[in-house]
C-alpha cells in the first residue's frame, strides 16, 4: 500500500476504510465487523471513525474488528466541536480509546470548527500527543482561512485536513488543496462516491468500458490526485474488494480529460462543502 508522509515523519496509507453510519443498528453489527476485518486482510489498514458516528457505536464496532492486530493499523478518530475544550478534548479522547480498546490513536481530529477557541483545542491536542495517547493530530472540514488560523497554534504539526472531496465536489482544488500541498499536509477525502450518487453519472459509465466499475473510477481519480488519501465506507465484502482494486487502476490522460469535462474544476473560490 502506498503511503503519504505526515509532518511528524509518520506515514499514512492512501486508501482506507470509513465507518460513518456504522454502529447504529444492532442487526448490522456482525456484517460491519466482518467487512472491516475483510478490508484489513486485503491491506486497507487505515480505519477512520469518530465519537459522533453512532454516538460511539462505530468505535465499538471498530474495536471488535481490530482485535489482536492493533499494531498493523493506522487508526483515526475525531472529537465533537462541543467537546473540544482543553479538558473536554482529553476526556473525549479517553472515552474513544476505551471504546476502541486501545491505548493510542495514530491520528486524532477536530471534527469541525465550533465555538471553542482553536488555541484551547490545540493546547489539548498537544498535551495528548506529548502523553502518547495520540501520535498525530489534525482537523476536519476546515476551509483555508481556518487552516491558516490553526497554524498559529499547532507548532506546524497538523497532520491532515479531512474534507468532502470527490469528482462532483472539487471546490477545495482552488485553495484548500494547494495550500495543504504547499504545507506538506495530506488531505483525507471522505464520501468519494457522493454516497452513491456519482455512480449514475454517464461519464463514469463511459470509462467503465475499461472493465472497471464507476465506483472504482471515482476512487481511482482521487488516488491520482497528489497528496490525497481516500476513505470509502462499505459494509459489504464485494464493495470493499472493489474499492481496494482501485489502487491498481491507471486512468489515461484521455480518461482524466473526459472527467474534467464532465466535472469541471473550480473557476473561483467556493465555500467549503460538507455532508
Amino acid at each position: 500500500m502506498r503511503s503519504l508522509p505526515l509532518p511528524s515523519g509518520a506515514t499514512m496509507p492512501v486508501l482506507g476504510q470509513g465507518t460513518w453510519g456504522m454502529g447504529e443498528r444492532t442487526k448490522q453489527r456482525s456484517q460491519e465487523i466482518d467487512a472491516l476485518k475483510f478490508g484489513i486482510d486485503l491491506g486497507m489498514t487505515l480505519i477512520d471513525t469518530a465519537e459522533m458516528y453512532g454516538e460511539g457505536g462505530a468505535e465499538e464496532v471498530v474495536a471488535e474488528a481490530i482485535k489482536g492486530q492493533r499494531s498493523r493499523l493506522f487508526l483515526v478518530s475525531k472529537v465533537y466541536p462541543h467537546n473540544a475544550t482543553r479538558r473536554g478534548t482529553i476526556q473525549a479522547c479517553d472515552r474513544s480509546l476505551k471504546r476502541l480498546k486501545t491505548d493510542y490513536l495514530d491520528l486524532y481530529l477536530l471534527h469541525w470548527r465550533g465555538s471553542v477557541p482553536l488555541s484551547e483545542t490545540f493546547e489539548a491536542l498537544l498535551e495528548l500527543r506529548q502523553s502518547g495517547k495520540i501520535r498525530d493530530f489534525g482537523v476536519s472540514n476546515f476551509d483555508q482561512d481556518d487552516l491558516v488560523e490553526a497554524r498559529q497554534f499547532d507548532h506546524n504539526l497538523t497532520a491532515t485536513d479531512q474534507v468532502l472531496y470527490n469528482l462532483s465536489r472539487r471546490g477545495i482544488e482552488w485553495d484548500v488543496l494547494p495550500w495543504c500541498r504547499q504545507q506538506g499536509i495530506p488531505v483525507m477525502a471522505y464520501s468519494p462516491i457522493e454516497q452513491g450518487r456519482l455512480l449514475k453519472n454517464k461519464a463514469l459509465g463511459a470509462i467503465s468500458r475499461l472493465n472497471v466499475t464507476p465506483a472504482q473510477v471515482a476512487i481511482s481519480w482521487l488516488l491520482h490526485q497528489e497528496n490525497v488519501v481516500v476513505i470509502p465506507k462499505s459494509s459489504r465484502r464485494d464493495r470493499i474488494q472493489e474499492n481496494y482494486a482501485a489502487l491498481d487502476i491507471t486512468l489515461s490522460q484521455a480518461d482524466l480529460a473526459a472527467l474534467d469535462e464532465a466535472f469541471p474544476p473550480p473557476a473561483r473560490s467556493q465555500p467549503l462543502e460538507m455532508l
